[in-house]
């Protein structure tokens, strides 16, 4: 979702250092989430023999097919989130002018 930058523009600048900070914690978290699904999802999934410390061949095959699924599947679930913030933006706006037409 985009976050609208002029609504920041009132804030005191600690505020905003503030504010800045606590949402990169936020993405570095749900960074670390999503990898930590990743690797517990396509192990779960692919690895079976646990007599060597590599991977067989069709183990290999299996995590790389799966994180790229995995990675697909994410990129686009972001991406049908942002329209649907974006819409939901747009909507609002809409909302708020006629709201401030019938004043």
């Amino acid at each position: 979702m985009n976050f609208p930058v002029e609504a920041m523009a009132d804030l005191p600048e600690e505020h905003k250092a503030s504010f800045l900070q606590q949402l990169e914690h936020m993405q570095v978290r749900d960074s670390l989430r999503l990898y930590n699904a990743l690797v517990e999802r396509c192990f779960k999934d692919c690895v079976s023999d646990f007599r060597s410390k590599n991977l067989a061949k069709d183990e290999e095959k299996c995590v790389q097919k799966c994180c790229e699924k995995f990675m697909n599947v994410s990129a686009r679930t972001g991406m049908r989130f942002q329209e649907f913030f974006t819409e939901m933006e747009k909507q609002a706006a809409e909302a708020a002018k006629q709201a401030s037409k019938k004043r």
